[in-house]
């Protein structure tokens, strides 16, 4: 009896976007639409994981792991803290799935080289890269395309969510601190680090990813800052005549952003044709506590089920004039998108990253972090956005 072949996911989306266009069930004007809105996300995100793939090869991830290793002195809780800093801040300013796939190699490295539970430390940086990405419109391309509406209503940015997004940094760490309290008793002995393998290398993959980031900082739009990151990553493995980390193929993630872009296309489709009366209808109306608690948690439940970024595109219209319900829905789907693999782009990459670095991550793993994290976290953003407001 033949066996099955199973239909990859890229070429399932790939034909049921295709159909969906060339059919006009989504009308032309609104794919124009949404080609310029998620465009550039797309765009971002292969330049983001070809940087990453050539950081890795320049050794950089090694080079990481190796000096926070020896700053945290041989206590595993300390090490446990600057993992947490360094998601934080990676998130922060890099955007979150720079986090996902930059920091995931860094740490993963750093547990095995210390003794420490390579799962754990993993399950960190994924929590905090969804849950630290409300903290600038770059840490989390959502935020990319809410600042753009609270511009339009002359509310800034900063001002809206620092609160919110202090308040899911701090609930996180502090539940996953007691969470992990067992695993991060003890000292350890770090291995003795590796010489790079191309340290003029080396030290340009440092150099491009800190100029990077102060581009990310300074307002330089995300998808030229990565692009010209991976030109030069990629020029400077060729003068030093360097292997490339993978095969060139393999450098670009395109079924990942097939995948993505199928889902964008049914998404849209779905809200053309009656999905956005649904999402409103769900999202409710109003700015006080339970009116933004509902939005959140519409937000969340509705990213976890299909993906923060087509839910965020489908709920904004019902935010859309009101900085409140924008800064809830940014919860939700920011913070609130971590009780599925697929919740965010973020925990996808997360994910492969893993399963390339050959650590097993059970998908229960996932959930049950999700389960601890995603309802006292977007409740108290919530509260703390209601807070600053009054």
């Amino acid at each position: 009896m033949r066996a099955v072949r199973r239909v990859p996911w890229w070429l399932l989306a790939t034909v049921v976007g295709a159909v969906l266009v060339v059919t006009g069930a989504l009308p032309g004007g609104d794919a124009r639409d949404l080609l310029e809105r998620t465009g550039p996300v797309l765009l971002f995100l292969v330049a983001l994981t070809v940087v990453a793939e050539l950081c890795a090869g320049a050794g950089l991830f090694e080079a990481a792991a190796a000096a926070t290793s020896r700053l945290a002195g041989g206590r595993r809780w300390v090490l446990w803290l600057l993992v947490v800093v360094l998601a934080t801040l990676s998130t922060a300013v890099l955007s979150l799935d720079t986090t996902a796939v930059l920091l995931t190699p860094v740490v993963v490295a750093l547990a095995r080289r210390t003794g420490s539970d390579p799962l754990r430390f993993a399950l960190v940086v994924v929590a905090l890269a969804n849950t630290a990405s409300l903290v600038l419109p770059v840490s989390n391309l959502t935020n990319l395309l809410a600042d753009r509406a609270l511009r339009a209503t002359g509310a800034d940015y900063l001002a809206l969510m620092w609160a919110p997004a202090l308040t899911a940094v701090v609930v996180t760490v502090a539940l996953l601190a007691v969470r992990d309290r067992r695993a991060l008793a003890g000292r350890y002995e770090a291995a003795p680090a590796r010489p790079a393998p191309d340290r003029p290398l080396l030290v340009v993959a440092a150099a491009v990813t800190a100029v990077m980031a102060v581009a990310f900082v300074a307002g330089v739009e995300p998808v030229v800052a990565g692009g010209a990151a991976a030109v030069v990553l990629a020029v400077a493995t060729v003068v030093r005549r360097r292997p490339w980390p993978a095969p060139l193929p393999r450098l670009v993630p395109w079924r990942t952003v097939l995948v993505v872009a199928g889902l964008f296309v049914v998404v849209e489709t779905l809200r053309v044709h009656g999905g956005a009366v649904l999402a409103a209808s769900a999202a409710g109306d109003g700015d006080d506590l339970g009116a933004l608690l509902r939005l959140a948690a519409t937000a969340a439940l509705a990213s976890n089920a299909v993906n923060n970024l087509p839910a965020y595109l489908a709920l904004e219209p019902a935010a859309t004039g009101d900085p409140l319900r924008l800064a809830a829905l940014l919860i939700g789907t920011g913070a609130g998108a971590v009780l599925t693999p697929w919740g965010s782009l973020a925990t996808i990459l997360w994910w492969q990253r893993c399963r390339a670095l050959m650590l097993h991550v059970p998908a229960g793993a996932i959930v049950r972090q999700g389960l601890l994290l995603a309802a006292p976290v977007v409740a108290t953003s919530v509260g703390a956005v209601v807070v600053v407001a009054t």
